[in-house]
């Protein structure tokens, strides 16, 4: 699955998710990270949150890069509201963020026209002391322009 999820044949890794069950092979976070991975790699938003729901509803616990690829599958799908509830779910499970974690959601606010949002979201991550990357500062700064 992750080599699928490396290689962005999500049709794949999603078959290969699906068989694993036929086979009663357990998945876990590192099955989970790579399937919802390879969804949001593929623009799959929907799949993607319905995977990482589906991670949940199995008592599997989710870690930063599970939360990360739901939270960009967000953010590519356009759906700000929802990646901003993962987000705050991560805080709600003790999950780190991180870098790419702040990336996707200050981009996923600034795309939907929340600027305000995005930039609290942006001082935040520098009040953790995360590093932000280019993705980061070029969404605050798109947000400012649309504030």
């Amino acid at each position: 699955v992750s080599a699928c999820e490396k290689g962005m044949q999500w049709v794949q890794a999603l078959h290969l998710y699906r068989e694993m069950a036929d086979c009663h092979v357990g998945r876990d976070t590192f099955t989970y990270s790579a399937v919802v991975s390879s969804c949001e790699k593929g623009a799959q938003w929907v799949q993607a949150l319905q995977l990482f729901r589906e991670m949940v509803g199995s008592c599997v616990e989710g870690n930063t890069v599970t939360y990360t690829a739901a939270v960009s599958a967000c953010e590519k799908g356009m759906q700000w509201v929802q990646a901003l509830h993962l987000y705050r779910e991560m805080a709600d499970c003790h999950v780190g963020r991180d870098t790419f974690t702040y990336s996707a959601v200050v981009s996923s606010c600034e795309k939907g026209a929340q600027w305000v949002q995005a930039l609290q979201l942006f001082r935040e991550m520098v009040g953790s002391c995360v590093e932000g990357n280019t993705v980061t500062y070029t969404a605050a700064v798109s947000a400012c322009e649309k504030g």
